[in-house]
């Protein structure tokens, strides 16, 4: 018996999607996969829901449809669309400096950096020169204080490099700033996003949530590593001086031994739990401008436009690279990553998940797993997702 015919995939897709439910099953077939779930909306539509595999690949407990699994970065994108309500409501304007909504922002160089910069990258601001543990980030009003402390390691807006846990940090303290309530990234986002739309995700996990529900992750072998990220990066990530070593700093917070994932706490550029399915739902209603959540059509026009380089380019000095583009807390479809068609938004996540929106196409897409993979650019198991779904889909106006 083949693995694909031994493993159980759950789930619909609509008619003419057949060949995404394929290339899922074929993800653990072919591809590795140990459990994993995709979900695409088309034009307001849910056309893929899928699911399978295992949850827990000590005890063999199936995947289910509930199942919520950490998605690293991906978190990115739903942390970023906090922001964008803000905006929207006009609370926020992306142009305006960061210190003229914080004024203890305005240290050591960082007087001019403007919020559209610091959601690019481009603040230089990827890492701490101070100890920040746990008791730190539990603190937001220490934190804050950290935050402000901080110098850029270059001139902002001259460079970009990727802000991989200290972004979210800073988006929080700057929703607080301009939310009447002061309300923190994570609980903005439940309040204003995730339950008037229904999602099972969380960028703050509560208590209640039982781990029967959550999905255990599955890293990769050191050789895998190797392999995938290749010899050149893989010693670099081994020097705890380099950028990246630095940026990844605090990674490790969203774990937690005894209740898999962290309760109560919160890293909102990597810390967020959810479905694929939420995932899906979130960014259909940026793709298409849904009224859910009464976006602004100017606002969702900024979110599709073209990323504005620094002074220096595209070349990040984390992950030493050219071409990666972001925008307003969002990763960009372009040459390097690319995702969607012209104008699509997302975050991908470390291991391999991620999710965007199309606007063109009308689409928003999810795919997480818990066995993490080893690609910088775009994991297998969602590119051959990616590939089937685009083969199908109508082509844009």
């Amino acid at each position: 018996m083949e693995a694909s015919q031994r493993i159980n995939i759950e789930g619909h897709v609509s008619a003419g999607f057949d060949a995404v439910r394929d290339a899922f099953a074929e993800n653990f077939s072919r591809r590795h996969e140990l459990g994993g779930a995709c979900c695409v909306y088309h034009r307001g539509e849910k056309v893929v829901d899928l699911w399978g595999g295992v949850r827990n690949k000590s005890t063999g407990e199936p995947w289910q449809e509930g199942t919520m699994v950490l998605v690293h970065s991906t978190t990115k994108g739903l942390a970023a669309m906090t922001l964008a309500l803000a905006h929207s409501r006009g609370w926020l304007d992306y142009e305006q400096r960061v210190c003229s909504y914080w004024p203890e922002f305005a240290q050591h160089g960082k007087e001019t950096i403007t919020v559209r910069q610091l959601l690019a990258h481009q603040a230089g601001l990827f890492a701490f020169d101070e100890p920040v543990d746990r008791s730190v980030v539990a603190d937001l009003d220490r934190l804050a204080a950290v935050l402000a402390r901080q110098k850029p390691a270059w001139e902002p807006g001259t460079r970009q490099a990727y802000h991989a846990i200290t972004l979210g940090y800073y988006e929080s303290e700057l929703l607080r700033r301009v939310d009447p309530h002061r309300r923190s990234l994570g609980q903005f986002f439940q309040d204003e996003i995730a339950a008037p739309l229904g999602l099972d995700f969380y960028i703050r996990l509560p208590e209640s949530i039982p781990n029967s529900r959550l999905a255990t992750m599955a890293r990769p072998s050191l050789l895998a590593m190797l392999r995938g990220f290749g010899i050149r990066f893989s010693l670099v990530a081994f020097n705890r001086r380099s950028n990246i070593t630095r940026a990844l700093m605090g990674s490790e917070f969203p774990h937690d031994e005894q209740r898999i994932y962290a309760r109560n706490f919160e890293v909102p550029s990597g810390g967020g739990v959810g479905t694929a399915r939420a995932i899906a739902h979130a960014y259909s209603v940026f793709a298409i401008g849904r009224q859910e959540l009464q976006l602004r059509p100017r606002t969702l026009q900024l979110l599709s436009a073209p990323a504005i380089a620094p002074t220096h380019g595209f070349y990040d000095e984390c992950m030493m690279g050219d071409g990666v583009q972001f925008s307003l807390g969002f990763m960009k479809h372009g040459p390097v990553w690319s995702f969607g068609s012209e104008g699509s938004f997302g975050s991908p996540g470390s291991g391999g998940s991620l999710g965007f929106a199309d606007p063109k196409a009308g689409i928003g897409y999810a795919y997480v797993t818990n066995q993490m993979g080893t690609a910088l650019t775009g994991d297998p198991r969602d590119l051959a997702l990616r590939h089937a779904l685009y083969s199908v889909i109508p082509p844009a106006p």
